[in-house]
């Protein structure tokens, strides 16, 4: 089978490859802008490395052009903004949903064709342990990643029929490129906050989709697992 996973040049994205190739499926990589990292991770995987912008639906339809049918997809391509509300423009905003929620769209419907006329199908979304809780100063990507569990329960009950299953993970505080801005002690208060007492690897979140999107999780669908070393208990 053909997995492909968005956002998949570094991080949560290059782990969930490496783990889905692992398990004997044919990678696709997208990427947007690290070509070379994406290009490296293909040539490891025996893979396909694409580039396209999720949030422009007709380069992701150009992008599964060129990958063939897929049985499983992780949409996991996301930035993340830190700034106030007051401060967050409406370009700011558009910007964040146009690659977090509009990006999911144009992957999962450039999926689905395949996956219902084959009545087969995975599908993991890549949110975030602040769309279930919020965090003060990401008010835009919170709010983006709380419609990804939305668009994941509804869908699920959708296509279920088609035996096709859509999870969702949230990760928590992970070791990735996306937390490297932050300083030292907003890093620290975040560990203590988990009661792990560490900052999770690229690694768990893998294990977890990798999990979701092979025959032992068959009958689950719709549900939303935090991978946040116990933070949002």
């Amino acid at each position: 089978m053909t997995a492909l996973i968005s956002g998949a040049s570094r991080g949560i994205g290059a782990a969930c490859a490496r783990a889905l190739s692992a398990e004997g499926h044919r990678v696709v990589i997208n990427y947007n802008k690290n070509r070379k990292p994406a290009e490296d991770l293909a040539l490891e995987l025996a893979g396909l490395a694409v580039m396209a912008d999720v949030s422009d639906p007709r380069a992701v339809k150009d992008m599964f052009s060129l990958a063939g049918d897929v049985d499983i997809l992780v949409v996991n391509a996301g930035i993340a903004m830190q700034k106030l509300f007051t401060d967050t423009t409406y370009e700011d905003w558009r910007r964040v949903f146009a690659v977090n929620v509009d990006g999911a769209y144009n992957l999962i419907a450039a999926a689905l064709p395949h996956m219902i006329h084959e009545k087969y199908g995975r599908i993991v979304i890549v949110s975030s342990m602040w769309g279930l809780r919020g965090a003060s100063c990401e008010v835009a990507y919170s709010a983006s990643k709380a419609a990804l569990i939305g668009l994941t329960k509804a869908l699920a009950k959708e296509l279920g029929p088609s035996n096709i299953t859509v999870n969702c993970v949230c990760p928590g505080v992970i070791d990735t490129d996306m937390n490297s801005g932050l300083t030292p002690d907003a890093l620290s208060s975040l560990i203590d906050d988990t009661p792990l007492c560490r900052l999770g690897a690229p690694e768990d979140v893998a294990h977890a989709v990798a999990f979701l999107c092979s025959d032992k999780a068959s009958f689950i669908t719709g549900q939303t697992l935090p991978i946040d070393g116990g933070f949002s208990t």
